[in-house]
């Protein structure tokens, strides 16, 4: 048998060894090691003398000085220590009765709190199992159809591994050698616009047929009101944000109020107040960060850029000054190169000051045809048209809310502001540090882990043996991820010596396919293997396999990896390997059968596709962000 005909065997072996159950980090290494063996082997040499050992060495030591990968173990305690010690039962009730109007409530607030929660926490077996303890049973219990309610709890447990931050995201960048920022970046919109794709499909097809869904008994949808409010309620006016206004300015009145012994006091008028300013705090904080960011944070990079050719013209019309102590004109034009740090330099002792692994990146081109991110070029004339009617549109919102917040609408707000505000702001500053490149990826992490932490002992969930769990559980799960990567570096190496990426690269370029079917053929074999395999082995494996074609077809990798994130949710909700319906039958009633389900995701699955056409229709929904924040 050739050496690329034992590559190819690899490959099927590899898959086949999985399927019967074996660990993939320890088959990924014993395959390498045996296929390695007779790759290496040479007659009349000592079977310790071969080159696989020192490969073995090599490899493993790679993946454990591989910086990308620090950042795993932060982001994976965070999600530990987020599902140990926050308060999920608050945050689905409070958003269950924000939502209480809409069509399937239960379902909708079950898919935001998973949406969210998965972002926080990014395991999708803590996500499925956590939600299926709190919401499928009152699904179930309120009439829901079983496929609507499984359906809704294994697509929405799956969506925080692709919504930064997310430890695929950092897999994939890794194996690609991508940076993790613009990864998160582009992978962004697509991920909320993906949940948003479900959010549509639920509450459709519970319009369409509301026995699947049937409304709530009032009982079931009345807002606690506490007495105190609504006594001040009758002593000023019912709406709220006016009665706290008043209260808070002519405190005498409110202070002498007492309603089932519950007495107000000036504190507490000041943190209600509070709570009912928040959705204009929200909106007056983003429109004013997008403008410190778009305007003002790139103004003076804009003042101070001046074109390299310009500052060439300037230094050699420059005059010279005369005398004893001059120096000739190409020196001091040099000198004033130099101290102006123009990126363009025409001299060759300059050439040979860089660094050579600047000149490794192509420096010297980037010096002629450099170009910034577009936020470093300063808005557009269309932007301030776009802000002042987004500004109107949020203005008219916040007064309509105002206007018809009364005491119910209140306490909902409340209750929000409660549960699900501290875990927003966490979420926020974690990726908006990354984002705006405040820190790296790794630091951000730093920072998801410490918030986890402070958010936890806040609640007073967090106790010393539950923190000794998270920790022991990362620890765990990065052990997996560090051998993981161990093994497919070695598979990979000999899969490449053997001759199986020559031979599967000269096969697909004798296609003589064009850069769409290329892209469909990648995605439609990744899709397939998201039936019998999970993430971690189809991005260690067989990702590796298609990244260097990318640039034969001119396909972005950032593109292409962002459609191979939204494809691989398939591989959750695909049987037989359908790992998040074997989390959820696990705390499901009895009688609710696998086949139910599976039945209940298959809808998903086509929802993915649609997002992905959709995706390679409209690139923009994906490359903008980091287009617009990095360059391209």
């Amino acid at each position: 048998m050739s050496d690329p005909a034992l590559g190819l065997l690899m490959l099927v072996l590899i898959v086949i060894v999985i399927m019967m159950g074996f660990p993939t980090a320890f088959t990924l290494m014993g395959l390498g090691m045996f296929f390695g063996f007779f790759a290496y082997h040479r007659g009349g040499e000592a079977w310790g003398d071969n080159h696989i050992f020192d490969l073995m060495v090599q490899r493993t030591y790679g993946a454990m000085t591989n910086d990308v990968l620090i950042s795993i173990p932060l982001f994976v305690l965070m999600g530990y220590v987020m599902e140990r010690g926050a308060l999920v039962d608050k945050m689905f009730y409070s958003i269950q009765l924000a939502f209480r109007r809409v069509p399937a409530s239960l379902a909708v607030a079950t898919l935001i709190v998973c949406t969210f929660w998965g972002i926080a926490s990014g395991l999708v077996g803590a996500v499925v199992v956590l939600m299926g303890v709190i919401a499928f049973n009152p699904m179930l219990k309120a009439g829901y159809d079983v496929k609507l309610a499984s359906g809704v709890l294994t697509a929405g447990g799956t969506l925080g591994i692709l919504i930064p931050p997310s430890v695929m995201i950092i897999v994939y960048a890794a194996v690609a050698g991508q940076s993790v920022v613009k990864l998160y970046a582009a992978a962004m919109f697509p991920g909320f616009f993906l949940a948003f794709l479900y959010l549509l499909y639920i509450v459709g097809w519970a319009a369409l047929n509301p026995k699947i869904a049937p409304q709530l008994p009032e009982s079931e949808t009345r807002v606690p009101v506490r007495p105190w409010v609504a006594k001040l309620q009758q002593v000023y006016s019912r709406k709220m944000l006016p009665a706290l206004l008043v209260a808070v300015l002519a405190p005498a009145k409110p202070l002498s109020i007492r309603a089932d012994g519950v007495r107000i006091s000036y504190p507490m008028l000041l943190k209600n107040l509070g709570y009912a300013l928040v959705p204009l705090v929200l909106a007056l904080a983003t429109l004013g960060i997008t403008w410190w960011y778009v305007v003002i944070h790139q103004q003076p990079d804009i003042q101070s850029s001046v074109p390299a050719s310009a500052q060439q013209q300037q230094v050699r019309e420059a005059p010279q000054p005369l005398g004893a102590g001059a120096k000739p004109a190409e020196e001091s034009a040099e000198e004033k190169l130099e101290e102006l740090g123009s990126a363009v330099s025409g001299s060759a002792a300059a050439r040979r000051s860089e660094p050579e692994v600047l000149q490794q990146m192509g420096s010297a081109e980037l010096r002629d045809k450099a170009t910034g991110a577009p936020s470093e070029s300063g808005p557009p004339q269309e932007f301030y048209t776009y802000f002042a009617l987004t500004a109107g549109i949020c203005g008219l919102l916040l007064l309509y809310y105002y206007w018809i917040m009364e005491a119910e609408q209140f306490e909902v707000l409340r209750m929000l502001v409660t549960s699900v505000m501290p875990l927003g702001i966490l979420t926020v500053v974690v990726l908006a540090v990354i984002l705006f490149g405040i820190t790296t990826a790794t630091e951000s992490a730093a920072v998801g882990a410490a918030g986890a932490f402070l958010l936890a002992l806040q609640a007073r969930t967090l106790d010393w043996k539950r923190t000794k769990e998270a920790v022991l559980l990362t620890a765990k799960t990065t052990s997996m991820v560090c051998w993981l990567f161990v093994g497919s570096a070695l598979f990979s190496a000999v899969f490449a010596i053997l001759g199986g990426q020559a031979l599967l690269e000269s096969w697909v370029l004798s296609l003589n396919m064009s850069p769409v079917q290329f892209m469909i053929l990648s995605q439609a074999i990744i899709f397939l293997l998201g039936w019998p395999l999970e993430w971690t082995e189809i991005i260690v494996i067989f990702v590796p396999i298609f990244l260097p074609m990318l640039k034969h077809f001119n396909i972005d990798p950032i593109l292409w990896g962002v459609l191979v994130f939204v494809n691989l949710q398939a591989a959750f909700l695909s049987p037989p390997v359908a790992m998040s319906a074997f989390y959820l039958k696990g705390v499901a009633p009895k009688h609710v059968t696998l086949n139910q389900i599976f039945a209940g995701m298959m809808p998903y699955m086509l929802i993915v596709i649609i997002c992905m056409v959709l995706m390679y229709l409209w690139p923009g929904l994906t490359l903008w962000l980091p287009n617009y924040l990095y360059g391209n």
